[in-house]
C-alpha cells in the first residue's frame, strides 16, 4: 500500500471567498480534514472558513492539540504529537489536509509539524494563502511597500524588543496579534515621532466583526489583531 501525503493549506484571512481554487479542491479530494484546536472540542476559526464553501461530505474531520504557550520547544513537541497521529492515516494510504489561518509559512504551528512527518521520510506539499496583513491592507488600500522600501513584520508584541528595532529600522511595519499592545506600540511610535496617523489596525479582517481604520481610543481589541505602521504617509495624485 502507497503512503498517504500530508497537505498543509493556508485558508486565508477570514473570508471564505478568499479561499484558492487549489486549497479547496484539495481538501475536497483528502480522506482526512485535521484542525489545530487549543483544547479538545473547542471552535475553530479556520474551519469555520472552509465549512461554507467546501463539500466535506465523505471527509474525515479530526482534531489536533496545538497549545499556545509562546514556547518553541513546546511547539515541536506539539508539531510531533501531532505529526505521530497524521503519520497514523498517512500508513493507511490516506492523505491528510491540515488547515490554517492565513498563510502556512508565516508563524504557523504546521511548520513544526511538516518538519517532523517529512523527517519521517514522508511526502508534504504546502499550499499558500492570503495573510492577514495583505488582506487588511487590501480593505485598508494602503500599500505594504513602496519603491524600495522595506518591510518587516514582527510576531506578538508583548515584550517583543524586536518591535522598538523594527520600527528604528524599518518603512513599514507589521506586527501581528498585538490587540492588548495597542497603547504600548503607539507609545513607542510617539517616542520616534510617529503618530497615531500612522498606525492602521486590522481586527478580525474578513469576519463579521471586521475592523480595518484607524487606532481607536480605550477600545478592547481581539487576539487576531494586526498593526501595519507606515513611516511615511504616501501622496495622493
Amino acid at each position: 500500500m502507497s503512503r498517504g501525503k500530508l497537505y498543509g493549506i493556508g485558508v486565508g484571512p477570514g473570508d471564505p471567498e478568499l479561499l484558492t481554487l487549489k486549497a479547496k479542491r484539495i481538501i475536497e479530494s483528502s480522506p482526512v480534514l485535521a484542525k489545530p484546536v487549543k483544547k479538545a472540542g473547542e471552535d475553530s476559526t479556520a474551519f469555520k472558513i472552509v465549512e461554507p464553501v467546501v463539500d466535506l461530505s465523505g471527509v474525515e474531520v479530526i482534531e489536533l492539540l496545538f497549545g499556545m504557550t509562546g514556547n518553541d520547544g513546546d511547539y515541536w513537541e506539539f508539531g510531533k504529537a501531532a505529526g505521530d497521529v497524521i503519520i497514523g492515516y498517512l500508513d493507511q494510504g490516506k492523505d491528510v489536509s491540515l488547515i490554517t489561518l492565513g498563510d502556512v509559512s508565516i508563524y504557523s504551528t504546521f511548520m513544526y509539524l511538516e518538519q517532523y512527518v517529512r523527517g519521517k521520510g514522508y511526502e508534504t506539499e504546502i499550499i499558500p494563502g492570503i495573510p492577514s496583513f495583505c488582506g487588511g491592507a487590501a480593505v485598508a488600500r494602503i500599500p505594504l511597500t513602496l519603491g524600495d522600501q522595506c518591510l518587516a513584520i514582527v510576531p506578538s508584541a508583548k515584550d517583543n524588543p524586536m518591535v522598538v528595532e523594527a520600527l528604528d529600522r524599518f518603512d513599514n511595519v507589521v506586527i501581528m496579534k498585538a490587540g492588548k499592545s495597542v497603547d504600548k506600540i503607539l507609545g513607542q511610535m510617539k517616542e520616534r515621532g510617529m503618530g497615531p496617523e500612522c498606525m492602521t489596525v486590522i481586527s478580525n479582517v474578513g469576519m463579521p466583526d471586521e475592523y480595518v481604520g484607524p487606532v481607536r481610543s480605550g477600545f478592547e481589541y481581539g487576539y487576531f489583531t494586526t498593526l501595519i505602521i507606515k513611516k511615511k504617509q504616501e501622496k495622493v495624485m
